[in-house]
C-alpha cells in the first residue's frame, strides 16, 4: 500500500478539504492563489502516480481502485465549491454554465456505478484516449476557473475556463455514452 504511486494517489484525496477551505470565501484572491497551487500539484500527481506506478512495476489493484476515485472526489469538489461561490458564472449566459458542471457529475457518478457493475460480472473497461483527453480538459478548465478567482482582473483566465469546461462536458458526454453502450452489451 505505501508505495510512492499510491502515496501520491491519496496525497490528492488528502488535499481536497484544504482545496475546498482555501477557496471558501469569494474574493479571497491569496486563498485563491494558494488553492490554485494545490490544485496543480494535485494533478500534476494525477500524471506522476501513473507513470511512476508503470514505469516501476508497481501497479497495484489499490492503485487502479483508488486513481478514478481521487481524480472525481477532487473534480466533484471544486465544481461543487466553484458553483457554490458563483465562480461558474459567466458574462454570456450567466448562470447556465452550472449545466457544464452538472453534466460532467452526473457521468462521473453514472460511469462509477457502471463500472462496479461491469466489475461483477468481470468486465474490465480500459480508460479510452478520449477521457483522458476529457480528464485534461476538466483540469485546466477548473485550474483556469480558480486562477481565475486569484486574479480577477485577467477575464480572458475565467474565459478559458469556461470554454474547456464546456468543451470537457462535451467529451464526457461523448465518453459516457461510450461507457455505457459497452455496459449494455453485458446487462441483462
Amino acid at each position: 500500500m505505501l508505495t510512492l504511486p499510491n502515496l501520491l494517489t491519496l496525497s490528492r484525496i488528502f488535499a481536497v478539504p484544504l482545496l475546498a477551505v482555501l477557496m471558501w470565501w469569494p474574493g479571497w484572491t491569496i486563498g485563491y492563489l494558494a488553492a490554485f497551487v494545490v490544485y496543480s500539484l494535485a494533478g500534476i500527481t494525477d500524471y506522476f502516480d501513473g507513470y511512476l506506478a508503470r514505469a516501476s512495476g508497481r501497479v497495484s489493484r489499490l492503485g487502479i481502485f483508488l486513481d478514478p476515485i481521487a481524480d472525481k472526489i477532487m473534480v466533484a469538489a471544486v465544481i461543487l465549491v466553484l458553483t457554490a461561490q458563483g465562480a461558474l458564472r459567466g458574462p454570456y449566459l450567466g448562470d447556465l454554465h452550472v449545466v457544464a458542471g452538472l453534466i460532467i457529475l452526473i457521468r462521473e457518478i453514472a460511469v462509477s456505478g457502471l463500472r462496479e457493475f461491469l466489475a461483477g460480472v468481470q468486465v474490465s473497461v480500459p480508460v479510452s484516449r478520449l477521457a483522458k483527453w476529457k480528464t485534461t480538459l476538466q483540469i485546466i478548465s477548473l485550474g483556469a476557473l480558480i486562477l481565475a478567482q486569484g486574479i480577477p482582473g485577467q477575464v480572458w483566465i475565467h474565459l478559458v475556463g469556461i470554454v474547456s469546461l464546456w468543451g470537457a462536458a462535451v467529451l464526457t458526454v461523448i465518453t459516457g455514452w461510450d461507457y455505457l453502450r459497452i455496459g449494455l452489451r453485458h446487462m441483462d
